[in-house]
């Protein structure tokens, strides 16, 4: 399935519909007075977040969405009906602007996540409303209110725990698809990845992480070159970063201190997540290898996707801090209270 990971939509709610110009005209009732219906709410359009969507490929194909208008008010005191609801499915991870003013109107990262991005217009009033004592037989009633109208950019972030950082062929499709569900192409030449990879590292019984394999970053990637720009937005939703280099690197330091200085002039941020230094390829790695102290305060992992060597270890390391991030992430039972009493 072609990966897409930004789209532009046009939505509108549906108007209301119009309210009823209608006077009662009965047998034996000489004056029936006015009885114009209400028109109906224009449907509304909704977002819903959907866990088992992971592109916005369906919007290259699909980019207007117009909800139902109102049905008109009739005689008899008759409201009409409100126009249909729609709701558009979008990925874990959607951000929402609009298109006009690059304003976001919704950052959608919770499972089954509902918000109301277009409203439908309210229906107009019928002529029963209008009558007076002194007034009382209006031949008017309200036309129904247009509904919200918008120009939507979508931009996709992948949520993942775990984000794989690293220079092409630093063997980052090799780790996901040994330690994960996931299988990405694999081959021996730069860019085998064209598209960002997820996959489910099961750890123990009912445990587990989601691992994200990012497309390799180059030098200048910040910058535009090769394809890290396009991806480096998708690190942004990870909770912990692998920082992987290959074990035949010339200079394993220099390229670890590249990769942090392409993600820190893309986004200053991404130095304050937490970070795993991976040295991969170790099956390959000459005798007298010495692995080196990168970065004071980070773990520095050496491992084999071919032979597994260190494997273990790495899914220990990433599930110690993935399960750290989420108990930070909960709130206290203090705070459960203090809300629930507000």
């Amino acid at each position: 399935m072609k990966f897409v990971d930004s789209a532009s939509i046009v939505i509108a709610a549906g108007d209301g519909g119009n309210g009823c110009v209608s006077f009662r005209r009965e047998k034996f009732v000489p004056k029936g007075g006015p009885d114009g219906g209400d028109g109906g709410r224009g449907g509304h359009v909704w977002l819903k977040t959907n866990r088992q969507l992971t592109t916005l490929l369906d919007f290259k194909y699909k980019k207007k969405y117009i909800a139902d208008r109102g049905v008109h008010g009739q005689g008899a005191r008759k409201t009409g009906r409100d126009g249909a609801d729609i709701v558009i499915q979008v990925p874990c991870g959607t951000l929402v602007r609009n298109a006009e003013t690059q304003e976001v109107i919704a950052d959608l990262t919770g499972e089954e996540q509902e918000f109301l991005i277009a409203r439908g217009g309210k229906g107009g009033k019928g002529n029963q409303h209008f009558a007076t004592p002194t007034r009382q037989a209006p031949r008017f009633a309200e036309p129904g209110q247009k509904g919200e109208a918008l120009v939507l950019d979508l931009e996709l972030k992948l949520m993942a725990d775990v984000g794989l950082v690293g220079f092409p062929n630093a063997g980052k499709s090799t780790l996901i698809s040994v330690i994960s569900a996931a299988k990405p192409k694999i081959a021996d030449y730069p860019f085998t990845t064209l598209v960002p990879n997820l996959g489910i590292v099961r750890y123990e019984e009912y445990k587990s992480f989601v691992m994200a394999d990012i497309p390799g970053i180059i030098e200048g990637a910040s910058e535009g070159r090769g394809l890290g720009l396009q991806f480096l937005r998708h690190i942004e939703r990870t909770k912990i970063l692998a920082v992987l280099v290959s074990a035949d690197s010339p200079d394993i330091s220099a390229e670890y201190k590249t990769l942090l200085g392409e993600l820190e002039k893309f986004d200053e941020g991404l130095l304050n997540k937490p970070r795993i230094a991976v040295i991969t390829k170790m099956d390959i790695a000459s005798e007298d290898l010495e692995i080196p102290l990168l970065e004071e305060g980070v773990k520095v992992l050496p491992i084999s996707s071919v032979s597994g060597h260190g494997l273990k270890e790495l899914k220990d390391e990433l599930w110690k801090e993935v399960s750290a991030r989420e108990r930070s992430a909960e709130p206290s039972e203090e705070g459960l209270g203090n809300d629930a009493a507000g």
